[in-house]
Order: C-alpha cells, then structure tokens, then sequence
C-alpha cells in the first residue's frame, strides 16, 4: 500500500496510488461510462449560473443540481432520464481498503475540468451518511487543493494533487471546506486534449 500523508486530522493523502496502466485501465471504464451517462453542467440553485465544472455520475445515486430543485442525489441522469452507470470493481476495491467505512459508496461524482475551470470552497454535506468519509481520485492535469477547517473563513492550506493520487477525508476533516483553486494545463499526458478528472466516492443514505 502507498504510504500516507497525513494533512490534518481525518484527512491523508495516497500519491501515486494507481500507476499508469492502472490510470489507463480507469480511463477506459470512464470513457464507457461517458457513453451511457454523457457530462452535463448543472447551475446553480438560486442564480442559475452554470458550473465552470462538468459532471457525470457512477453508481446507484447521483448527485446533481439545478435552478429548481437545488443539490440533491438521484437515481437518474438529468437529461436522459436513464439510471447511472455502475461504480467500477475498482473503485469499490479502493474504498474498501482506504475508507474504513463497512458499507459501500452510493454515488461516485465525476468532475470534468477543463483549462480554466476551478471549485470554490465548499462543503459536502447533502449526504445522509457523514460518518463515511469522501474518497477522491485525481486524474490527469495537477491541481491545486485547498482545505480549511469546519467553518467559513478560516485558514486554509493548499496540496498539489497529481494524477493517480487518493485522497481522503472523514472524521474531524469531513465538513471541512475545500476546493480547486486552479489546474495546471499540460502536466499530464493521460487525457488526450488535456484536463482534470476528479472521482469522488461517497456513501449517501444513512446506514
């Protein structure tokens, strides 16, 4: 196992945890996935201003958003109306050994960023299930993370994420604020024209 770097209480990072092939063979699962469950941009809830980020979903739920109805997890996509695509074994196989967590992830959110785009500081708490951590994966393009504490404005630490890192965050660290402050175009070859994925593993509905 790839040793972690612990960042602060409840959150560690894994650099390196899947080489290249295995960046690769990941890939090819989200390419198929793509095909049955295309990106969408959602807005958001009260401006209806769209996300510079582009999202898909994996698993039994997913997460969306839009002008009427807010954040929220579904069973089905936005505009195919189709369920989402199952989370692949190796993900499932990623969570088991890195969340600690007896019960499986839900939802598995697709973040596609292209050059420019960026995640203001924000909290994930439309889950259920807060006693399960959230377990990230970087694909392609470097970003810049950057996490506080449980509270708006306060101070904050920034992490270069590369591609086929993990991170993970649960306990003390699981309300923290976090976000992308920028990519780093041209830092990976994994994605043909470029960009950032982002996977996140989450459990939603209360065990």
């Amino acid at each position: 196992m790839v040793q972690a770097e612990f960042l602060r209480p409840g959150m560690s990072y894994y650099p390196g945890w899947f080489d290249e092939a295995a960046q690769r063979h990941l890939l090819d699962h989200l390419r198929a996935a793509v095909a049955e469950a295309p990106l969408f941009t959602p807005v958001m809830p009260r401006t209806g201003k769209p996300f510079s980020v582009a999202m898909t979903n994996l698993g039994p739920l997913g997460w969306v958003s839009d002008r009427a109805r807010g954040y929220r997890y579904q069973s089905t996509h936005p505009e195919t109306g189709r369920p989402w695509p199952a989370v692949p074994e190796v993900l499932l196989a990623l969570w088991r050994q890195v969340s600690g967590f007896p019960h499986p992830p839900e939802a598995c959110l697709v973040n596609f960023y292209r050059q420019g785009a960026r995640m203001g500081l924000h909290q994930d708490r439309d889950e259920a299930e807060l006693a399960a951590p959230i377990v990230s994966v970087s694909l392609g393009d470097d970003a810049l993370f950057r996490h506080g504490g449980s509270t708006r404005g306060g101070p904050t630490r920034s992490l270069r994420l590369r591609s086929g890192g993990v991170l993970v965050f649960g306990g003390e660290a699981r309300l923290c604020y976090h976000g992308i402050d920028r990519t780093y175009p041209g830092t990976s070859t994994l994605l043909k024209d470029g960009g950032r994925i982002n996977l996140t593993l989450r459990r939603v509905t209360r065990v």
